[in-house]
């Protein structure tokens, strides 16, 4: 059926009229998402969410099989250039800017709330996780190369891809659709127009699993503050907050709905520090409980202080382009986040703990 209405929107594309009931045809759609990811959110998760993250995942494979056989069967050339030296003066250097683009691949503080939030809830036994999170990371990377070669070898000159990167340079999504669909136009033969539907149904998949997703944790986030404030938040409640204050970030900053996208600079570094902060709670477990910790401690090192430096960065520019609002948040993150790394580092110090090791031991026999 998905790849059915995949044929026929791609000859019959839905197209909204230009204002509904005084609303762009942009607000209606964001408001549309809004309404299915409330309820998404409300449902069990194995009403809507495993069987639909099940049908993401084959969609994923198909769309990877694809275009890793568009480049066995095309050898695309890689016409960006290995360093990109036409670039605005006020760009900031590669580093540590570079370890807070490249994210969700690598390593992701959101991924961290999605494991403990619903992907934990979903399996079977606790011995599952090392073949779901090693195996979800492969896929992570698989994807991730199969972006690369579709932004730098998706197009037929270096002309081409410079008009591209120039007017998309904003949302990698639309140059990773209009590379893929070049290179599976020149590889297997399919329509462009064909390749880059399917590839946008499998980018749009996945961001509509992140919206209800992250909506689900807002709520439980929400749950919780009331529990630690001694106020029972009832499940409807919690959920029409959380997509209150989405809609009025959403609309009341920004009048065609995209009023998030005031605060989105800061995703990148909040996101990785925020993946810093996981695995500092995990190293501090695995200490607790006597477990060798190296492991997760030196990339904790490592992510921690390129996000941190990067915040210092971008602290600096919200400074001179005189963004008082930016600012402040990132002061107010960077406070939470040594405030948290702090706490982090007096309970590493603190050593095994003899109670947690004596129960770790005999839990595992």
């Amino acid at each position: 059926m998905l790849y059915a209405l995949i044929l026929l929107g791609n000859a019959v594309p839905v197209a909204l009229p230009e204002t509904v009931l005084g609303l762009s045809a942009k607000s209606v759609w964001i408001l549309l998402l809004f309404a299915y990811a409330a309820i998404a959110s409300l449902l069990p998760v194995w009403v809507l969410l495993q069987p639909r993250d099940y049908i993401n995942g084959l969609q994923l494979f198909v769309g990877l099989g694809l275009l890793y056989a568009a480049v066995l069967f095309g050898a695309p050339e890689i016409v960006a250039p290995a360093f990109n030296d036409a670039l605005p003066d006020s760009t900031p250097s590669i580093v540590p800017l570079l370890f807070v683009t490249i994210a969700c691949g690598a390593i992701s503080g959101f991924h961290g709330l999605v494991a403990s939030g619903t992907t934990s809830k979903q399996l079977d036994k606790e011995t599952d996780a090392r073949f779901v999170g090693y195996f979800g990371a492969v896929g992570e990377g698989m994807l991730s190369l199969a972006a690369i070669i579709c932004c730098t070898a998706g197009f037929a000159t270096l002309v081409d891809w410079q008009a591209v990167y120039t007017a998309f340079g904003t949302g990698g999504v639309n140059a990773f659709v209009t590379g893929g669909g070049s290179l599976l136009a020149n590889g297997l033969g399919l329509p462009a127009d064909l390749g880059a539907t399917i590839l946008a149904v499998m980018a749009i998949l996945f961001a509509g699993t992140t919206m209800d997703t992250g909506l689900r944790l807002q709520r439980f986030v929400i749950q919780e503050a009331g529990e630690l404030a001694g106020i029972k938040v009832n499940t409807l409640f919690g959920t029409v907050l959380a997509v209150g204050v989405c809609m009025a970030l959403a609309f009341g900053a920004g009048a065609d709905g995209s009023g998030g996208m005031i605060i989105w600079p800061l995703f990148g570094t909040t996101n990785q520090i925020l993946a810093g902060l996981t695995l500092a709670i995990i190293t501090v477990i695995l200490i607790k409980k006597g477990r060798p910790a190296i492991y997760t401690l030196v990339p904790l090192v490592f992510l921690l202080a390129m996000s941190i430096f990067a915040l210092l960065v971008q602290m600096g520019q919200f400074y001179r382009a005189e963004n008082w609002l930016l600012l402040g948040m990132d002061v107010v993150i960077l406070i939470a986040a040594l405030w948290v790394t702090l706490e982090s580092v007096i309970a590493m110090r603190q050593g095994p703990d003899p109670v947690e090791v004596e129960a770790d031991r005999e839990q595992r026999g």
